[in-house]
């Protein structure tokens, strides 16, 4: 309880203060690059569940035309890759576009590990959610389920290791799921534009637990 209240908020805190100013060249640097490639603004806001199904604005860097439609779930549009810019395709594939998030992290909206805040209307993994209480600990930068899937993860077992994630809250698994997203960006695991869903959900969860045996 101490970590989950206290400690983990204070890490939050230290590490996406000392993120924004370290990385300050980088946003600049992805703001120009932006601007260039494409009209519009560099910065992208969108609604989002936050803690105890709060609604918050989410910050991302823009990597998707103007005319993409605002609050759709990128695997619902008919033809997602048609709307990513060419830097976006770059951005997208690093996750590069979620670094203004450090900022949300850093006013308390977010934490750097936790469930991937869903869009205010995806009201299937609000409900999926509900079941295991991933609804009521800040959305994270990243957590369990993005380390064990991301996009081709059901709803059901995407919400599923969401719970598995509160359930073992701890320091240690917070650090797991942090070098454990290193590892993925790297390796670009479970990014599928426009599709979701695609691993199977006892063969994904089967793994996942005998890993934490391990």
């Amino acid at each position: 309880m101490l970590y989950r209240v206290y400690i983990k908020r204070g890490l939050d805190i230290l590490f996406s203060f000392a993120g924004l100013i370290f990385l300050s060249p980088l946003y600049l640097a992805l703001i120009i690059a932006i601007k260039i490639d494409s009209p519009g603004p560099a910065f992208f806001k969108q609604k989002r569940v936050g803690i105890h199904k709060t609604i918050f604005e989410i910050h991302k860097f823009r990597t998707m035309r103007t005319d993409t439609p605002h609050d759709m779930p990128t695997h619902m549009l008919a033809d997602p890759d048609s709307y990513i810019t060419r830097l976006g395709r770059i951005m997208r594939k690093y996750s590069l576009d979620e670094l203004p998030q450090i900022y949300d992290i850093f006013i308390g909206k977010m934490s750097i590990i936790g469930p991937r805040p869903a869009l205010w209307n995806q009201y299937d993994l609000i409900e999926e959610r509900d079941k295991y209480g991933a609804n009521d600990v800040r959305p994270g930068l990243t957590g369990w389920a993005q380390i064990n899937g991301r996009d081709e993860l059901e709803i059901d077992v995407k919400a599923r290791f969401d719970g598995e994630y509160v359930e073992k809250l701890s320091f240690a698994f917070d650090v797991r799921c942090f070098f454990g997203t290193i590892l993925s960006v790297l390796k670009h695991d479970g990014v599928v534009e426009g599709g979701t869903g695609v691993i199977a959900a006892h063969s994904e969860l089967a793994a996942s637990r005998q890993d934490m045996v391990k």
